[in-house]
């Protein structure tokens, strides 16, 4: 694996210490077949200096232009957000607020991805949030999309039609069903084995089915917002180039640490597609004393 700090065509991985803007500008138009990140939600973390909501927008804006220049025709962009919430417990759904930035620049809507997830932070004056989204727009309408490599096990594979032409034979695709536009994948908190400092890590699984439906071998991912580098090692396991940036020094060696671990064989992920844990009936942790089930 060809791992270089600066972009060049014949490196596997670009992983860009500093703005994004400076890493987007040195990559060709047209040259990237997905677009994949999580941007800063403005809400104070470590990395980002929180702004009032234009002039966040308006410098998000300014990123996903010069994504889509360089997106391919064809091309995909996935765009994963959650809510701002401002001080009085006012909510904003920033996928409303990005919807109109790719829509004037000429890209269509294909899916509202609902990522669910079971863990979060519990909430006192409303309910806890425990789904984000992922609007997923395409260049045009010639755009790739691979169905079987992320297809889930169906929920009655020994279905039958009942009857017509095909009565009798299973009705399920053999290799899986659509896994649909609602996700459940357990976001990386605490004991998640791919933990790190990062307080808003991208699980790998998540990049992995976005990897493997929207682009093919040798294609470039582009991630603006690379973190630890989960969208790295998602694209490198399934034979993708990707280039990304990061601007916090902390994060950025760690990920250069997770890829090198990923070169020997050592990083430890989530597999795709393992069904979500659930506590065994009548174990400790599904009855308190005095309650009744």
């Amino acid at each position: 694996m060809r791992l270089r700090r600066r972009y060049a065509d014949d490196a596997d991985v670009v992983y860009y210490f500093g703005d994004c803007r400076k890493l987007l500008t040195q990559i060709p138009a047209g040259a990237a077949r997905l677009v994949v990140s999580s941007p800063p939600y403005n809400i104070g973390k470590p990395y980002e200096a929180k702004k009032k909501l234009f002039s966040y927008l308006r410098e998000q804006a300014q990123v996903i232009r010069l994504c889509v220049d360089r997106l391919a025709d064809g091309g995909s962009i996935c765009w994963q957000v959650g809510n701002l919430v401002n001080g009085s417990n006012d909510v904003i759904p920033l996928d409303l607020a990005f919807y109109p930035l790719f829509r004037r620049l000429g890209l269509k809507l294909r899916n509202r991805i609902v990522w669910h997830f079971g863990h979060g932070l519990h909430a006192k004056q409303r309910l806890s949030g425990r789904h984000e989204t992922i609007l997923w727009f395409t260049k045009g309408d010639d755009y790739v999309f691979n169905l079987d490599p992320i297809r889930v096990p169906q929920k009655y594979p020994g279905k039958r039609h009942y009857k017509g032409p095909n009565g009798g034979q299973y009705s399920g695709h053999p290799q899986g069903k659509n896994p649909g536009d609602v996700w459940t994948i357990p976001n990386v908190k605490h004991n998640h084995v791919e933990k790190t400092s990062h307080p808003c890590q991208f699980p790998v699984e998540l990049v992995e089915r976005l990897v493997l439906a929207l682009t093919n071998e040798g294609d470039l991912v582009i991630d603006p917002y690379m973190g630890v580098a989960s969208t790295a090692i998602a694209a490198a396991r399934h034979g993708r180039r990707v280039a990304g940036a990061e601007v916090c020094r902390e994060y950025y060696d760690l990920g250069i640490e997770r890829l090198a671990l990923l070169r020997t064989g050592e990083l430890r992920t989530r597999p795709m597609g393992r069904p979500i844990y659930e506590p065994t009936p009548g174990s400790p942790l599904t009855r308190r004393e005095g309650v009744r089930p």
